[in-house]
């Protein structure tokens, strides 16, 4: 017969895991209760009559130069990557926001020696860039509108 010490001895390790798992349990369902994890949530939604008005942005975006066309890619208010290729010079386009903050960049590259771009916001020019050389690249940014 194994005496009673040599049992406990032989599975202390495991009695105190057991321990270790059950109090720790305990806690974590103990936690749960006093956030309130349990609860049901609800959420109401009022519409915020109060808060600042955001005026739509009107963005228009310009390529121009003597060539004939362009290959032009741009980012547009919504995060997207638009390209054309061969785009007939001058280009330009006008998209309307009603986002709080817009980022928008326009590249271009024209088989002439000169390009230039230009971002207009609200009827501002924003930025505006006129670059010479072979095959010439040019790119407009704004970061904030």
């Amino acid at each position: 017969m194994i005496p009673v010490g040599g049992v406990v001895r032989r599975t202390w390790l495991l009695l105190a895991v057991i321990v270790v798992a059950v109090v720790v349990g305990l806690g974590i369902y103990r936690l749960h209760r006093i956030f309130g994890v349990h609860e049901p949530q609800s959420v109401m939604i009022t519409p915020d009559l109060d808060g600042p008005q955001f005026n739509p942005k009107r963005v228009t975006y310009e390529v121009f130069g003597p060539a004939k066309t362009s290959d032009i890619a741009y980012l547009d208010p919504d995060v997207q990557v638009r390209r054309l290729d061969n785009t007939p010079l001058p280009w330009s386009l006008t998209v309307t926001t009603s986002l709080p903050a817009v980022s928008v960049n326009v590249f271009a590259q024209s088989s002439a020696d000169v390009i230039g771009c230009r971002i207009i916001v609200n009827g501002t020019v924003k930025d505006e860039r006129s670059m010479t050389g072979q095959r010439a690249l040019t790119f407009c940014q704004v970061t904030s509108a």
